[in-house]
């Protein structure tokens, strides 16, 4: 359930957040290994989820926690379309690939930058978070941002439906 208290912490920064929001602090352990990416996106590797990338250090709470949310909501955001056009563009095949590029079988994580740059992918993750929180299926949530972002917004990416 640990994992969720971010979920929430997401909810309540979304509500609350402003431009003078105040940047967290990394801790001195952390291990990070920077890429840059083809499409001009940064790529940091980190030795988990638990650890964000330094990309984040001068990002608001708000990113640092949708960040969060994605490295430990992989089972959600990858059956969510991204509607930013991402996945013409950098190649993206789900809203995970907008903050996560891979999840290694030892547990580290390839992150990736262009979350920090876009809107449509930081709200589709945050309102993803908070539907499944509210207890909604993966269907039910994928329906509702189909539905959301269905007119106004690029080619969605080609993200397969949730079973």
């Amino acid at each position: 359930m640990k994992k969720w208290s971010f979920l929430l912490a997401a909810t309540l920064l979304l509500g609350a957040c402003n431009n003078d929001e105040v940047k967290q602090q990394e801790t001195d352990d952390q291990v990070h290994e920077q890429h840059d990416h083809v499409t001009g996106d940064i790529q940091e590797e980190t030795k988990s989820a638990d650890i964000l990338p330094s990309f984040l250090d001068e990002q608001t709470d708000l990113m640092r926690a949708t960040y969060q949310i994605a490295g430990q909501a992989p089972d959600i955001l990858q059956w969510m379309p991204c509607y930013c056009g991402c996945g013409e563009s950098a190649g993206h095949k789900s809203n995970l690939n907008c903050f996560v590029q891979e999840i290694k079988e030892d547990g580290s994580v390839v992150w990736d930058d262009h979350g920090t740059r876009c809107n449509v992918c930081v709200e589709i993750a945050l309102s993803s978070a908070k539907m499944h929180q509210e207890g909604k299926s993966l269907k039910e949530i994928r329906q509702a941002i189909d539905e959301h972002y269905k007119e106004g917004y690029a080619t969605p990416t080609p993200t397969e439906m949730p079973a």
